[in-house]
């Protein structure tokens, strides 16, 4: 997928390990080997470390060594890991200047990358957003045409070529979904927004039909169209890509991929889809406040169709809002500790449990000094057999 922006983190001061923009070539300095130490360094994250070590190799390379732009685009991932954003955006601005049209190769610091960063670190936004993101999308194209042309003389096998392709294919579908949310949001204004978020969903689907993320995209346009069974549909296949599969499994879309997506489960209508995405979510890290309101959120959604649905003396929802409570709970608990700061989240979590207070009066004293949900696979099994 496009490279995510990352989340603010404290500022460090400006020209803290900033390259310098013309130095003077250091033969004894191996340049290759210091931006792979400094690439393994990032991996293993340890930043300030590699920091120094692409510095040093692009000290040594000078602004117009051939190499240059690959210490650039390095410098500016690292950079961002620092959070060190205005920083990492010129870095990425530079190495463009060494590859305007990502046409070199990518051991040299060719290629879409530092076009798709500055899409997501891009102050203004909207326009300028999308015009970074074409420039990577042109790129990886001509990445797809080429390789194409030499299928079959590459160094590579045929079997190991096609799946360069297919990678890259995948990551221009997911390219093209990300200038669809643009336009879907900063640029919905203009009058073929629409028509442009239609051509750019048939071509990532066409590219890349397997891959999750093009779908929910898919049934993020089908909702904003009031075509609410085709977003389900969407939906459906999206998770149907990845559901069963082994949590180490690559192919699993990112952790904020699936919050989005249980937003629009529950958007549509399908609840017990968004409290399954929910549990999963839990399980990988349950300290996140968005994955405990969305399931307390689907929780409490369920319960009130089960409610409506049932004659008025039944009270098989009452499991379920049981189950919300304990996850709202849990949820507000995390947002206080964490000092969150999505204000209308926390406000409507509150809301929500003093709808469910007003119903089933207040939570017993355990559930309220810390996370236990032994009942909950009763509850909500029992109220599943009333719905079937």
């Amino acid at each position: 997928m496009a490279p995510t922006k990352p989340k603010n983190k404290n500022k460090k001061a400006k020209d803290r390990f900033r390259a310098t923009k013309s130095a003077p070539t250091t033969p004894s300095v191996n340049a290759r080997e210091l931006l792979a130490k400094a690439t393994a360094l990032l991996e293993v994250g340890d930043p300030e470390s590699a920091a120094k070590a692409a510095r040093t190799a692009y000290e040594s390379i000078g602004e117009k060594g051939r190499q240059a732009g690959a210490a650039l685009s390095l410098l500016g991932q690292i950079h961002v890991e620092l959070g060190e954003i205005d920083e990492a955006r010129d870095f990425f601005a530079t190495a463009v200047k060494a590859d305007k049209d990502g046409l070199l190769p990518e051991d040299v610091g060719g290629g879409p990358e530092k076009f798709l960063w500055l899409a997501q670190l891009s102050e203004e936004g909207g326009r300028d957003s999308v015009t970074w993101f074409e420039r990577g999308a042109a790129a990886l194209r001509a990445q797809i045409q080429t390789l194409t042309d030499k299928l079959d003389s590459l160094p590579l096998t045929r079997k190991e070529n096609e799946g360069i392709i297919s990678e890259k294919a995948r990551k221009l579908a997911e390219t093209l979904c990300a200038v669809t949310e643009v336009y879907m949001t900063d640029l919905s204004w203009e009058e073929d927004a629409e028509q442009r978020c239609e051509a750019l969903i048939t071509e990532a689907t066409m590219l890349a039909p397997e891959v999750a993320a093009t779908w929910q995209t898919v049934a993020n346009v089908r909702i904003s169209q009031d075509r609410l069974d085709e977003a389900k549909e969407a939906l459906k296949r999206s998770l149907d890509l990845w559901i069963d599969l082994s949590p180490e499994d690559p192919t699993i879309p990112d952790f904020p991929t699936r919050v989005s997506l249980v937003r629009l489960l529950i958007e549509v209508g399908m609840e017990k889809e968004a409290i399954e995405v929910s549990e999963i979510l839990i399980s990988e890290d349950d300290r996140s406040v968005e994955a405990w309101y969305l399931g307390g959120y689907g929780k409490y959604t369920l319960g009130e169709k089960l409610k409506e649905s049932q004659p008025a003396d039944s009270k098989a929802w009452h499991g379920i809002w049981r189950s919300s409570r304990k996850w709202l709970g849990q949820c507000l608990r995390i947002y206080a500790q964490e000092e969150y700061e999505d204000e209308r989240l926390g406000e409507h979590a509150k809301e929500l449990l003093e709808l469910i207070k007003a119903e089933l009066g207040d939570p017993p004293a355990d559930e309220d000094e810390g996370w236990e949900d032994t009942d909950d696979e009763d509850d909500e099994g029992s109220s599943d057999e009333e719905m079937g």
